[in-house]
């Protein structure tokens, strides 16, 4: 597929089309996620038969699924409905490095998908699409629905691999304690603590989301050296810290609110303190390509948006903050400031 997009200029209109069908791949390779066939074929090679026993699944159905992907390069077909895994998609294993099935089963589960089906309304009327379908935010609804939060934990859990290469690019070495706001289940938190093994760690989320973060930081060999609170940051934040990061946070919210959060910030820091907001950083025209469609699952989803560098040092400004410096890195940017 790959190649014929970049065969884009000499066949447009097919490059068109494989763009806009692109959702079939998608849904296809969450679908294989949520069925574990990543982890079914950890082992080598095994037919579409076995696959669907194991998986609980239609066996002629499966098989049609995954001759489809293996021409996408996920998996590889041979002889006999036999399947195996390639590099590519290797990384739907669980227990990979830098696995992104957690991350990918979340991305075309039904709520998500929901949503993106009613882009339209959204760009008619500017509204949330999550919101229109549901009648209510994706937090709200989330913490009614066990299973939808355990599915997002574990998408944001599956980064790590990117949360590996976002806290490479900062040096959290001069911090003696880390405050990670809206931090989740602690994965993020841990990854920085493993670095600074003499910092100590604050993790600050709603009471139903940190409840999954003591095995995370054990897993990690943190629990020692961090404490878990639970609460709104529209309520406050704990203070302690000398440094709040505030991971794929402020983007899930649009100005005014995302102003409430880092003010709750400014309340608790001390003057010496930094802000981190962590965040893809909107580029200029025909560029990023990343932030802009992650903006757009903003609009259909949780409510917010991506935002450019100035946007960003405005938001820190109106919450009493001076902005500093963008550390970028590969996926992610540190936007700092500190207490103006």
């Amino acid at each position: 597929m790959a190649d014929v997009i970049d065969r884009g200029p000499d066949d447009p209109r097919l490059a068109l089309r494989i763009l806009g069908e692109g959702f079939q791949v998608a849904q296809g390779i969450s679908v294989a996620a949520r069925l574990g066939i990543a982890d079914l074929l950890a082992d080598g090679v095994r037919s579409s038969e076995e696959l669907a026993a194991l998986a609980g699944a239609d066996p002629d159905a499966l098989y049609r699924l995954l001759r489809a992907l293996a021409t996408v390069g996920v998996l590889a077909e041979e002889d006999g409905r036999r399947f195996s895994l390639t590099a590519i998609g290797d990384g739907l294993r669980t227990d990979a490095e830098g696995s992104l099935a957690g991350w990918l089963a979340f991305i075309c589960s039904p709520p998500l998908w929901e949503a993106w089906g009613h882009l339209e309304h959204s760009v008619r009327t500017g509204a949330n699409a999550f919101q229109h379908i549901h009648g209510e935010d994706v937090w709200t609804y989330r913490s009614k629905d066990p299973a939808a939060s355990v599915m997002f934990d574990r998408a944001m859990a599956s980064l790590s691999h990117q949360q590996r290469q976002a806290v490479a690019v900062y040096d959290f070495a001069p911090f003696a304690t880390i405050a990670d706001i809206g931090g989740g289940t602690g994965s993020f938190l841990a990854r920085i603590l493993t670095t600074v093994p003499d910092a100590r760690g604050i993790l600050f989320d709603l009471p139903h989301v940190v409840a999954g973060a003591p095995a995370v930081l054990a897993a990690a060999g943190v629990e020692d050296r961090c404490e878990v609170v639970g609460g709104s940051f529209f309520d406050g934040v704990p203070a302690g810290a000398d440094a709040y990061v505030l991971r794929a946070v402020v983007h899930d919210w649009e100005d005014d609110d995302a102003v409430r959060i880092m003010d709750a910030v400014r309340h608790a820091i001390p003057d010496h303190g930094r802000i981190l907001l962590v965040e893809r950083v909107v580029d200029g025209p025909n560029e990023g390509r990343a932030a802009k469609w992650s903006d757009l699952n903003m609009l259909v989803s949780p409510g917010g948006r991506e935002r450019t560098a100035v946007e960003y040092d405005d938001l820190l400004a109106r919450a009493g903050f001076r902005p500093t410096r963008i550390v970028d890195g590969p996926m992610h940017s540190f936007v700092e400031g500190v207490p103006a």
